[in-house]
């Protein structure tokens, strides 16, 4: 048995540099009324053992079409799907039926759906034991092993109920359940915590984790908010109009200078005063951003700085934080105090200033 997830358990990274999915060239042409579009477009993805890898972007830009082709349910037009070592678009063929090798490997892929997919005429229980049904358990070890999942996602006690007595939540935790029916290395996650209230997501995002960590699952999950790439994932890749535009460890990102992600997990704003001001990010890592580094700059330095806005939050359990401030004068007299800030270990970047025009001047170039 299984511990339970939600118990404590001493948390331990189980990501290793062993890939388990990659996509090399993925590309999925949908031709319909002698029109084509593309939804995926040379798609290199790739996924390390034991890690939480978010794919993230918005309506439209090929992620849902990306977790059906990494599991086949959807053929790609080209390109290779390999998971844990087997390459499926290999083991697929030509013809439009997944033949007997392509169904074996998909049993160690697990699936949880956005809108939880459970059959309403059957008890919890009954929606665990399906896949293991289509696989060929008996009946004993079917029972077995549903009480057991059913403890490991803590619906113990719903064994008997029936979808239509559940929560939203408890829906979602039972579609996970179903997912691990067949001991799957990898748990593909299509929009899980959307349908859900922030509280519940919560407690969704808690739980996938708890199994990345307890069962050494690698979890890749597709989703339109940041909030879910800051909460549990090591990885994550954005994507747009079908290609992956950015990609790598979320801390790297966060380090990396014009990092689209970066600026989408930890949005900061804020005008500066006048034209002969400098303006800067500043991304904190760990034990720095827990240091007066700001207050040691203007000390250092007798300069007066303001602060023009600021986020903190903890990402793949360490704590993050991005901050814009204003330093007066231009970018040349500022060299020595940004200096001052790379060396204590934070990533620095100029942000380009953007002085709105007065009104006076505004009215003259409407008139022109």
């Amino acid at each position: 048995m299984h511990a339970r997830a939600g118990t404590t358990t001493a948390a331990h990274s189980t990501v290793t540099e062993t890939p388990v999915i990659t996509t090399t060239g993925l590309t999925k042409v949908y031709r319909s009324r002698g029109r084509e579009v593309t939804a995926l477009d040379g798609v290199e993805l790739h996924v390390r053992e034991g890690e939480v890898y978010g794919v993230v972007g918005q309506s439209g830009a090929g992620k849902s079409t990306l977790i059906r082709c990494v599991n086949l349910l959807e053929r790609p037009s080209s390109g290779t799907v390999t998971v844990d070592g087997r390459d499926l678009t290999a083991l697929a063929g030509r013809g439009p039926r997944a033949n007997r090798e392509l169904r074996a490997a998909r049993s160690h892929i697990g699936m949880v759906f956005q809108h939880f997919n459970l059959l309403s005429s059957r008890t919890v229980q009954g929606n665990i034991e399906l896949p293991l049904e289509i696989l060929g358990v008996s009946g004993k070890e079917r029972s077995r092993k549903a009480l057991e999942l059913l403890d490991l996602v803590g619906l113990a006690d719903k064994a008997r109920a029936y979808p239509a007595q559940l929560s939203g939540g408890q829906k979602q935790r039972v579609g996970i359940a179903r997912a691990l029916a067949g001991d799957p290395k990898v748990l593909l996650s299509d929009e899980s915590t959307s349908a859900l209230d922030p509280e519940t997501t919560r407690s969704i995002l808690q739980l996938l984790r708890d199994l990345n960590q307890q069962l050494g699952l690698t979890v890749l999950l597709i989703t339109h908010e940041m909030e879910v790439v800051k909460t549990i994932c090591d990885s994550a890749a954005l994507m747009k109009g079908g290609r992956v535009v950015e990609s790598g460890t979320v801390s790297a990102l966060l380090a990396t200078p014009g990092s689209e992600l970066a600026a989408e997990l930890f949005p900061v704003g804020g005008e500066p005063s006048g034209a002969d001001r400098t303006v800067v990010d500043v991304t904190f890592h760990g034990e720095a951003a827990t240091q007066p580094v700001i207050s040691q700059l203007s000390r250092t330095y007798n300069i007066d700085i303001s602060i023009l806005g600021a986020a903190m939050d903890t990402v793949a359990g360490k704590q993050v934080g991005r901050m814009r401030i204003e330093l007066p004068g231009r970018f040349e007299e500022n060299v020595v105090p940004i200096g001052f800030l790379r060396e204590q270990g934070l990533q620095v970047e100029v942000a380009p200033v953007h002085i709105p025009a007065p009104a006076d001047e505004l009215l003259k170039e409407g008139a022109k």
